[in-house]
């Protein structure tokens, strides 16, 4: 039988949130490594390309800003959420208390992110 009633689930959000995060972290990370680990240590791109000027100029428009706190902000919740979900796949079944702690951290963080994001 079908409950009419259901108990609403609070878990759309994590999930909503995991799957920005992890989407994030894989679309720009590597684009990242490859540009700061291997094109610039190359010289394919002329490092003055990421000189302070250049890179305040960046962090002071509003898209820059954006880009900062989601690249800040969004692996973290994936993080935590995926920190607290192997939690119980090991059979540490930390309950409420460890979704509280394992999302507030990533919640602190975003804070902070917005905070740093804000100060620059």
């Amino acid at each position: 039988m079908i409950d009419p009633k259901p108990k609403r689930s609070d878990e759309p959000i994590w999930w909503s949130l995991f799957g920005a995060g992890g989407t994030w972290f894989a679309m720009f990370t590597p684009v990242t490594v490859l540009i700061l680990g291997v094109l610039i240590p190359l010289g394919i791109i002329d490092p003055s390309a990421l000189s302070y000027d250049r890179v305040m100029m960046f962090a002071d428009h509003w898209l820059g800003k954006l880009l900062i706190l989601a690249t800040l902000a969004l692996p973290m919740w994936h993080a935590m959420h995926r920190i607290h979900h192997g939690l119980h796949d090991l059979k540490l079944h930390v309950g409420l208390a460890g979704k509280v702690v394992c999302y507030a951290i990533a919640f602190a963080v975003s804070i902070a992110a917005v905070l740093l994001v804000l100060i620059v």
